[in-house]
C-alpha cells in the first residue's frame, strides 16, 4: 500500500514512541499554547486596551458604552467612568444615553483629571470625548500601559463634517475602532454626519433633535448647499 507524501509528513507531527519515549510536539501546538497562556494572565499581568466607539448624533455610541461598561461590572470588575463637566444634557453626574438609559459617572473639567482618578481600575469609560483637550490622547495611551482597558465614546465629526478635536487621534491609537450609523431621516440610509438644524457657528454646541438630525452623506451635502444659500439670500435681503 503506497501513503502519500502529504500524509506522511502530517504523521509525523504525531510520531511517538510506544515505551516511554517523548512525543514530537509540532511547531503550531507551541504556537497555540503561546496564545492560550497569554490570554489567561493573571490580573497583574493583563494587557490595557484602548477601544473606540465613534459615530454621528443619534447613533447610539453612549448606548455602546453603557453596554460595554455593564458587562464589566457584571463581570466583578472595577469600573470608572468619565464626562467632561459641560455636558449637563439629562444630568450633572449620570452619563445618560438618548434612550434615557444611564450609568454613574463623574464628570471631569479636563483630561488630566481622569488620570488622578483611576487608580486601582480595570475598566476606564469616557464619553464624549471630543470635547475633551488634546491630552486626553496621552492619557489614554498611560491608562493602557497601565493594563487598563479604556472604552471611548464621541463623535467622529462636528457639524461641518469635519474630524472632532482628540477623535482622530484616539482612533488612531485604538486597539479597537467600532463605526456606528444612526439612520437618516430624510432618506432612510445609514447616516454619519450630524447636521446642525439651527443657525450657529460654534463647533461645540450641546443640543439634541431640536439641533441635530442624522443625515447620510448625500443628504448632509445637499442640506449644506441649502443652508449656504439661505445665507446668500439673506445678505441679499439685507443689502436691500
Amino acid at each position: 500500500m503506497r501513503i502519500s507524501k502529504k500524509y506522511t509528513t502530517f504523521a509525523a507531527y504525531f510520531r511517538f514512541t510506544r515505551f516511554g519515549g517523548t512525543s514530537y510536539i509540532p511547531p503550531f501546538i507551541n504556537f497555540i499554547r503561546m496564545y492560550s497562556e497569554r490570554d489567561s494572565q493573571s490580573p497583574h499581568q493583563r494587557r490595557g486596551t484602548i477601544e473606540v466607539v465613534c459615530g454621528s448624533m443619534f447613533s447610539g455610541k453612549t448606548e455602546e458604552l453603557i453596554r460595554r461598561m455593564r458587562r464589566a461590572q457584571f463581570a466583578k470588575q472595577k469600573v470608572e467612568i468619565f464626562k467632561p463637566a459641560i455636558d449637563t444634557r439629562y444630568s450633572e453626574q449620570e452619563v445618560v444615553s438618548h434612550n434615557h438609559n444611564s450609568i454613574m459617572s463623574t464628570p471631569v473639567e479636563s483630561a488630566a483629571s481622569i488620570l488622578l482618578l483611576s487608580e486601582e481600575v480595570d475598566v476606564v469609560g469616557i464619553d464624549e470625548a471630543q470635547f475633551f483637550d488634546m491630552g486626553i490622547v496621552d492619557v489614554c495611551r498611560k491608562l493602557a500601559s497601565k493594563g487598563i482597558r479604556v472604552i471611548i465614546a464621541g463623535l467622529d465629526m462636528d457639524y461641518k463634517g469635519v474630524p472632532f478635536g482628540p477623535m482622530p487621534a484616539l482612533m488612531a491609537i485604538a486597539d479597537d475602532v467600532f463605526k456606528a450609523h444612526a439612520i437618516c431621516v430624510r432618506c432612510g440610509n445609514l447616516a454619519s454626519f450630524s447636521h446642525r438644524t439651527v443657525e450657529s457657528n460654534r463647533q461645540v454646541l450641546l443640543g439634541e433633535t431640536e439641533t441635530y438630525e442624522p443625515l447620510c452623506r448625500c443628504c448632509f451635502e445637499k442640506a449644506a448647499k441649502e443652508l449656504i444659500q439661505k445665507v446668500e439670500n439673506n445678505l441679499i435681503k439685507e443689502e436691500d
